[in-house]
């Protein structure tokens, strides 16, 4: 789009972008609303809403009933059948999910897995779910992308999974594997920033502009970070690492690996075993552990919330982050304690870097994953709608 800049049609593509991106991520909105969040004219517009109801990537629909007096105007919202696929390869289990422009997640698979999966079997399985589902639940659906969250570092520039040590993945071409098993445009990057992505928009970090997250999950600790509103990932996009840090540990008695890492230390496997569970998804897990009135249970999440504290102190101390949100396994520590927790960081951090920040749980749950991994496979359709829409519709 960079060669239309300054022609009239760069400012038209550029302006279907803007309304598309406004529905997007605020949901369905008036034309009254439009004109005044783009500044455009009321028929300019029109004109933009009828050419994106043309291109299916649009509905104009009947708003919620109000108590407004008079008749209320139709809502222009993301067309449901807009859709990306959504997978995010662990080391217990493969997950799938289809989510919608308009944000909702119609279809999710957990498949439960008993070794390791290799970037071909991760490839095979999306393309067998997304065929079943082709010829049931979602046939249709528009899918415009594949995206994936990886627990491992992902090269910025071509999706090439450089290594992602719990699969025991090194420079996977984890891409050109999926778009041949399905046809469709794929886009590969780490889960933890992708779950950044999601809760900066559309979760516990909306509106907040210099975030830290940290996620806890199967794999171990990534974390993501948005700085002055923008994600950073660094100059390979490895950025976010935190699990590899090694946070200092205040008691001896508190260390289980001697010169591990953070997430060596703060383990989801650690918590499983005194949960008595031999594996388990994120709700199941954190029912487990709020339910049980076990000694063993309630030390080994304080013995792990002392040491996420110090981890959490260091990048306050580092970053100065207004907000930092915690994710996965890592909530579940959180909500275990969440005074304990902030009374620590803030006993640790310097004192001016601490005083505004807020500690929250991530917003979006387990679909954090999901729908960070389904706002890069959207990047492209709201980055240029005409173009993107055009290569949809020939590839169907």
């Amino acid at each position: 789009m960079s060669d239309r800049a300054g022609t009239f049609d760069g400012v038209h593509r550029r302006n279907l972008s803007k309304l598309l991106g406004l529905v997007h991520l605020e949901g369905p909105l008036s034309r009254a609303r439009l004109t005044g969040a783009t500044g455009l004219n009321r028929s300019t517009v029109a004109a933009l809403v009828a050419e994106l109801v043309e291109l299916g990537l649009v509905e104009e629909r009947a708003p919620d009933p109000t108590n407004r007096v008079g008749r209320p105007s139709p809502v222009i919202a993301p067309h449901p059948d807009v859709t990306a696929i959504t997978v995010n390869p662990e080391v217990d289990a493969v997950t799938i999910a289809a989510v919608g422009l308009d944000g909702r997640i119609p279809m999710r698979e957990r498949l439960e897995v008993d070794h390791l999966v290799s970037p071909e079997e991760t490839a095979r399985l999306v393309a067998d779910i997304l065929t079943a589902w082709r010829s049931g639940p979602l046939s249709r659906a528009r899918i415009v992308a594949v995206g994936l969250a990886v627990p491992g570092l992902v090269r910025a520039s071509d999706g090439l999974v450089r290594f992602a040590p719990h699969l025991e993945w090194v420079d996977a071409p984890l891409r050109t594997l999926v778009e041949r098993a399905t046809g469709l445009p794929v886009v590969v990057g780490n889960d933890a920033s992708l779950g950044a992505l999601a809760e900066h928009l559309f979760g516990a970090g909306r509106g907040v502009d210099d975030i830290v997250y940290l996620n806890g999950g199967a794999s171990g600790i990534g974390g993501g970070l948005i700085v002055h509103g923008m994600p950073v990932g660094g100059a390979g996009g490895f950025a976010g690492e935190f699990g590899q840090n090694r946070p200092g540990i205040a008691s001896r008695d508190d260390r289980r690996a001697t010169g591990g890492v953070l997430e060596d230390e703060v383990s989801r496997a650690r918590l499983l075993e005194v949960a008595g569970l031999a594996g388990a998804d994120e709700p199941t897990l954190a029912a487990a552990l709020a339910a049980s009135d076990s000694p063993q249970v309630s030390a080994e999440l304080a013995r792990q919330r002392r040491i996420l504290a110090t981890a959490l102190a260091n990048a306050v101390n580092v970053l100065n982050p207004s907000l930092v949100v915690l994710g996965g396994f890592l909530a579940t520590i959180a909500e275990s304690d969440p005074d304990a927790l902030a009374a620590a960081v803030a006993e640790q951090a310097m004192p001016a870097a601490a005083e505004d920040l807020s500690l929250r749980v991530a917003a979006l749950g387990e679909d954090r994953l999901a729908i960070g991994a389904a706002e890069l496979g959207f990047q492209a359709l709201l980055e240029d709608p005409l173009s993107a829409a055009e290569d949809s519709a020939g590839a169907d």
